[in-house]
Parts: structure tokens; sequence; C-alpha cells
């Protein structure tokens, strides 16, 4: 059973190491952690910005444009929105992210293309923080 006080505690430890947190979700802002949390209860606990990864693909805009509302909703601070192309045979993926930069209220902070391989340094290169 995945415990969200157990993860504060460690991050709060890791805090203090560190000059800089990051916490990665897995699978989508409201996927379970337990029989009672998820991802959305653990952000709220950890008290972070939330950086929103956007997979371009069908469907892309009302699950960003959702998401955004439901990080809103906690109270939380959307810092920023990074798109990754997930398919290479999406359609408009530059109309897409135009709008996207449009109507969420966070920053780009980058836009990773389809990549044969997803290494750390071949996605970073797509990225930039303010």
């Amino acid at each position: 059973t995945i415990s969200i006080p157990g993860i504060v505690t460690q991050a709060r430890r890791l805090e203090e190491e560190a000059p800089h947190l990051v916490v990665e979700g897995a699978g989508g802002w409201r996927v379970p952690l337990n029989d009672d949390e998820d991802f959305a209860d653990l952000a709220l606990a950890l008290e972070l910005p939330v950086i929103l990864v956007v997979g371009l693909r069908l469907g892309c805009l009302n699950h960003a444009l959702l998401t955004a509302d439901a990080i809103a909703a906690r109270g939380l601070q959307l810092a920023g929105w990074a798109g990754s192309v997930v398919d290479s045979t999406t359609l408009y993926i530059r109309e897409n992210v135009e709008t996207l930069r449009r109507r969420l209220p966070a920053p780009c902070l980058g836009i990773v293309p389809w990549l044969a391989e997803t290494t750390p340094a071949n996605v970073a290169k797509h990225l930039r923080l303010p």
C-alpha cells in the first residue's frame, strides 16, 4: 500500500539535502495510490507547484484543459506544461500546441517531438525552465 504520509516524510528529508525536489506522477492526475487517495491528494500534501505533461495526440486538448481545471480546483499552482509527441502519426500537432499555449494558464516549458530513443538527455534538449 502506498502511504502519502510516508512519501511526504521522505520528500521533506530530501528537501533538506537537495536544492530542488521533483516528484513525478505516473499515469495521470487522478490515478489511485491506495483505496482512498490519488496523485492529486499527494500533490496537495506535498504543496508543490505542478507541471502538467500533455501527451500530444487525439483528445489532448480536452485532457489538458480538464486537468488544469482539476489542479486549480485543488488550490494548487500550475507552474508550467510540456507537450510530448507520443505518436509520430498524430495530425495537427502544431495547431494543438498553439491552442494549449493560448488556453492553459501557465507557460509552455517545451515540446518534445517523437523520439526514437527517449533518454533523459534527448528529452532534456527540448525543455527549458523559466
